[in-house]
């Protein structure tokens, strides 16, 4: 592979999504560009697609030479490939040779099977799955994917014929509801999808992970119908919703009978107004018959997957141990890409984390707690990438507007404050990101930032003077027993002494230093 950047084209029956990457020294990608169209390439097919119409070919042509214009903005090796639609139509040899001449864009028509194997490999990626037996399900336009794997192996896998644009076209072709009409297609859903959840049942399933648009969409109308803030949901990775929440939603979209009276739905894009019962009945259905509680939403699918295997093929990117530590990953990548003392903050990293081990009896937070302080400390400087002054708020800003693949929104806003309150102000009600998490995350913040704030004092020189720390304590006190390199860690000590306030509110405790 000549360039550096990697476009990924997704031909979809719903959507074309393009998205680009940069490959990065260490073999990992950051995406630079995004862009998407919605097309309906089987529009004007009832139920199975056997023809692209000449419309959809020209809507897909202009589309495609935006899509190539961009990437070669980028200088971007394009790779396209096409699903459901595609896969089916009798015309596909006809469509492909008209995209190449008009383009210029290879396209590649990958089978149910291998779309469920790139579906899978985007979403190790993005959730945090690799040892737990996931099924994972991938609602598209003209077909549904139900995957059932562990440590990046397909142990099951099964593309059915029952995408939300197709069974709008079946069931709902003037986009108006009915109670016959839900029934039909609800009992159409079950027949299809009855041999594999009778396989799929077979499999102690441990976490249930719902990809691309319409999953992402229905996810999106939970959080919106939940939420009390006005403030749009942008980071949809790692989003949980219980079976009661889409049953909930699922009735609020069926009992809009027409398509305007759904386009008003809060949160939800008028784009998918017609298609959104169709997407809702097929969800419902499989997390009815499989008893389903909880699903957790990823954001990267079938392009993202198309990009990490090109990757492998080309040796970018390792099989799979980086999918082991996706948060990790995520967070030094991020870290990489800025300009900051990063080897300051590992070490900082690694005193926060000694602490962390031997306070467990003080602060009694659980050891994922432990990986929000890693990633703070990790990250608490990367505020000098705007400027010195106020670096903790600008750190706090680029953190929480950044995509911390296996986080959720949740956790990035902890981490966020944890590395916004490594200095100056005490975390304070007034201040609005604090004030915005509950209670249970403002308590992990004011104990993390309080353990980082030490840590980062036994490092003020950046010459990493302490090398370990081991603390003893009673009721009255903790005591920090400093063992350094040789070199008398004055600085620190003073800057220890300037900086442990927060440390003896939160956990009313003196702090003493002792150095050896």
């Amino acid at each position: 592979m000549t360039n550096k950047n990697l476009a990924a084209i997704d031909i979809g029956t719903n959507s074309f999504h393009l998205i680009i990457v940069k490959i990065l020294e260490d073999g990992n990608f950051e995406i630079i560009d995004r862009e998407k169209e919605v097309i309906r390439l089987g529009e004007g097919n009832t139920g199975d697609i056997k023809e692209i119409k000449e419309s959809a070919i020209q809507r897909a042509i202009e589309t495609l030479k935006k899509f190539k214009e961009i990437s070669d903005s980028h200088n971007a090796e394009i790779k396209a490939v096409a699903t459901s639609a595609v896969r089916e139509a009798l015309n596909k040899d006809e469509f492909r040779r008209e995209i190449k001449e008009k383009t210029n864009i290879d396209i590649e028509v990958i089978s149910g099977t291998e779309e469920a194997r790139l579906i899978y490999l985007g979403i190790l990626k993005s959730v945090p799955i690799f040892n737990k037996y996931s099924l994972c399900i991938d609602i598209g336009g003209g077909s549904t994917e139900l995957i059932v794997g562990k440590e990046g192996i397909i142990q099951f896998s099964n593309s059915h014929k029952i995408g939300a644009v197709r069974l709008t076209q079946k069931f709902f072709p003037d986009y108006e509801l009915s109670k016959e009409r839900i029934n039909e297609c609800k009992e159409w859903v079950k027949g299809e999808i009855f041999s594999s959840i009778k396989q799929i049942k077979n499999y102690p399933i441990e976490v249930v992970v719902g990809s691309s648009g319409t999953i992402n969409s229905l996810g999106f109308l939970v959080y919106s119908k939940n939420s009390n803030t006005d403030q749009g949901y942008t980071i949809l990775n790692n989003f949980e919703f219980s079976s009661a929440d889409l049953k909930s939603i699922s009735k609020d979209i069926l009992k809009k009978k027409s398509y305007e009276d759904r386009k008003k739905i809060k949160g939800l894009d008028s784009k998918r107004a017609d298609i959104i019962p169709a997407g809702a009945i097929i969800l419902q259905t499989i997390v009815d018959e499989l008893n389903i509680e909880k699903i957790t939403l990823s954001d990267y699918a079938l392009r993202e997957g198309i990009v990490i295997d090109e990757l492998q093929k080309k040796g970018f990117l390792n099989k799979f141990p980086d999918l082991r530590d996706i948060r990790m990953n995520s967070i030094m990548q991020l870290a990489k890409s800025s300009k900051y003392d990063l080897d300051h903050c590992l070490h900082v990293s690694n005193l926060a984390e000694q602490i962390f081990e031997q306070t467990y009896h003080i602060h009694k937070l659980d050891e994922e707690n432990k990986e929000y302080l890693n990633a703070a400390s990790i990250l608490h400087d990367i505020g000098y990438h705007i400027s010195h002054s106020q670096h903790h708020k600008h750190g706090q800003y680029i953190i929480q507007n950044s995509e911390l693949l296996g986080f959720n929104e949740n956790e990035i806003k902890i981490i966020g404050n944890i590395s916004r309150y490594h200095r100056k102000s005490h975390p304070k009600l007034r201040h609005k990101e604090f004030s915005s998490l509950n209670s249970q995350s403002r308590e992990k913040v004011e104990k993390l930032s309080a353990i980082l704030r030490i840590a980062d004092s036994l490092d003020r020189t950046h010459q990493k003077l302490v090398e370990k720390i081991s603390i003893d304590n009673n009721d009255k006190e903790i005591i920090f027993n400093l063992y350094c390199n040789g070199k008398y860690p004055e600085v620190e000590i003073w800057n220890l002494e300037r900086r442990q306030k927060l440390f003896e509110e939160i956990f009313d405790l003196k702090v003493r230093i002792k150095c050896s």
